[in-house]
């Protein structure tokens, strides 16, 4: 199994305007793959502009805020490619498109690393922010999942929040479990806007 990093991409379409969105990117050897869903505005954006910026956000909200429409996260350009990064992040990675692996649903944007930096010293997720980003992650496939899935993770993930969770992880959370209880009230629209 490859590893899979968890983070913000960023991606901006023919226009500049920019598209944020929470991924897992492919360790590729020396580079990164991007697997955005069909349809996408991250896969169209990435067609119209093949390039895009990781940012590693030291806040736990970003992702949260992504999966629940919340997406108004100061960026600043991006130092080679065309395109923006998170303006608050601890590091990011500046990718461009090599080469496409079409997929009907998921195709695979082979990408190079051309720029990296850090922004502040990061000493890592605590376990209650690990447990917001696992519960964005959970949160994306509600509809692919069964019900006693679902329970169970959030079951095991509220261990963490309820022991290790501050202000930040507790607002996160609740954004995410907004979005769950759509899903088991069977309000799909709330949910995906959520």
């Amino acid at each position: 199994m490859p590893r899979i990093v968890e983070t913000i991409v960023t991606t901006v379409n023919a226009d500049g305007q920019a598209h944020i969105a929470p991924l897992g990117l492919i360790e590729d050897g020396d580079g990164w793959i991007i697997a955005p869903f069909r349809p996408s505005r991250t896969l169209d954006n990435l067609m119209a502009n093949p390039a895009a910026v990781a940012s590693h956000p030291g806040d736990v909200r970003v992702f949260a805020g992504c999966v629940t429409g919340r997406r108004d996260w100061a960026t600043t350009a991006a130092d080679r490619v065309k395109g923006v990064r998170l303006a608050d992040c601890v590091s990011h990675w500046e990718l461009a498109v090599e080469r496409i692996t079409e997929d009907p649903q998921r195709p695979r944007f082979h990408c190079r690393l051309v720029h990296a930096a850090s922004h502040a010293v990061w000493s890592g997720y605590n376990r209650a922010e690990a447990a917001v980003i696992e519960l964005a992650v959970l949160s994306t496939r509600l509809s692919m999942l069964p019900p006693e899935k679902i329970d169970a993770e959030l079951a095991y993930l509220d261990i963490a929040i309820s022991k290790t969770a501050g202000p930040r992880e507790r607002e996160a959370w609740g954004w995410l479990m907004e979005r769950v209880e759509a899903h088991r009230r069977g309000d799909a629209e709330a949910a995906r806007k959520k």
